[in-house]
């Protein structure tokens, strides 16, 4: 693990049983089905890495969504699962599948954000609006758009805006890194992300 990777994961503080409260959590498909996380990926032993978006409407979760699709090739031969999540409803994160585009069987949606209120992820207006990590991801937009991004990805109940977004690894069910983002746009650099899946998987042979 890069120094980096593990100051993230030691000051991330989430419950020991996280892998047991987050797997009852209903979520939805992006084609509208429901699905409780523990049926994600193989509780024993297959590793996953669960990419929390913030709103399928902010360009930041576009920005993340296009790091994640560009490196999913990486994930998918090295044995990764890839769980991207996003606040909205089915046809918000359809449209995101769409115009970006991003692969529909790796994107799933928690309206209420209930994943994000278990995980502990942070939440508010200023760390969405002012926050350095906020401001940086404005800059971004502004000199080098997303293509395709549209505001009308935006969900209708407004009360998920101004949620914050994550980054976790499992393995079965032991966390191998945790991840809260401190503000819109501060993602977690996914070098460190296969630093810690390639001995992970690795181990599993």
């Amino acid at each position: 693990m890069t120094s980096s990777a593990a100051a993230a994961a030691t000051t991330t503080v989430v419950p020991e049983d996280i892998a047991d409260l987050l797997g009852e959590v209903s979520i939805f498909t992006a084609a509208g089905e429901p699905v409780k996380f523990k049926d994600l990926w193989d509780q024993k032993e297959e590793v996953a890495v669960v990419a929390l978006l913030r709103h399928f409407g902010c360009f930041c979760s576009w920005e993340l969504a296009l790091a994640l699709r560009e490196s999913k090739e990486k994930f998918d031969s090295a044995g990764v699962k890839l769980i991207a999540v996003g606040i909205g409803t089915p046809d918000r994160a359809q449209i995101l599948a769409e115009k970006l585009p991003f692969p529909l069987d790796s994107l799933y949606c928690d309206p209420d954000h209930k994943a994000y209120d278990v995980l502990g992820l942070f939440y508010g207006i200023r760390r969405t609006l002012f926050s350095i990590a906020s401001t940086k991801a404005f800059s971004r937009q502004l000199t080098n758009p997303v293509k395709n991004y549209t505001i009308k990805a935006t969900p209708d109940d407004k009360s998920g805006v101004f949620q914050q977004g994550g980054m976790f690894v499992f393995k079965g069910k032991e966390l191998l890194y945790a991840r809260k983002d401190e503000g819109s746009g501060d993602h977690a650099p996914l070098d460190d992300i296969f630093n810690i899946v390639s001995p992970s998987v690795v181990s599993t042979h």
